[in-house]
């Protein structure tokens, strides 16, 4: 086996950690967000995960975050604006990205 294959490998192996922490943080993210929004909704217990979970479901409808973003803005239509919904989610991004690395140590 050549060099040039090891890195090869080691490159495919990288993508595929990076995807996989990609798909599990917009995920994380999405609970996040959907517990968010089921607050400000006046949802508690078993409404606001359930209301967590139809955010995460809607991830699933077109590629990128605007179906996500819709879903909210729609729901919180005069409760939050879109620039404070679009913050969230930055926000949320980062620290669901922090909370997967800090499970995987």
């Amino acid at each position: 086996m050549t060099t040039f294959d090891d890195r090869e490998r080691a490159y495919e192996a990288k993508f595929a950690l990076d995807a996989d922490l990609q798909f599990r943080a917009e995920a994380r993210r999405n609970r996040l967000l959907g517990e968010w929004a089921g607050g400000l909704l006046g949802k508690s217990g078993e409404d606001a995960r359930t209301y967590a979970m139809t955010v995460v479901t809607s991830d699933f409808e077109e590629p990128g975050d605007e179906d996500v973003f819709r879903k909210l803005a729609g729901d919180l239509e005069g409760l939050a604006d879109a620039a404070t919904i679009r913050a969230k989610m930055a926000e949320l991004t980062v620290e669901a990205r922090r909370q997967i690395v800090e499970e995987k140590k």
